[in-house]
């Protein structure tokens, strides 16, 4: 099951990993300030990213 890890980096920020089923983080966020703004980022991708494209930059 994919998931997301919420943390406190150790500047004090909070950010966030995906994680895929097997455990392997896919990627991690950048730092932010407050908890909530890491929350929002979330769920901004939870709902915005299903329809995501890929833009390969070598073409």
């Amino acid at each position: 099951m994919y998931s997301f890890e919420l943390f406190k980096d150790k500047t004090g920020g909070f950010r966030f990993r995906f994680r895929a089923s097997n455990g392997e983080v896919m990627f991690s966020s950048e730092s932010y300030k407050a908890k909530a703004s890491a929350v929002n980022a979330i769920e901004s991708i939870k709902k915005n990213a299903p329809g995501a494209t890929v833009k390969d930059g070598n073409d």
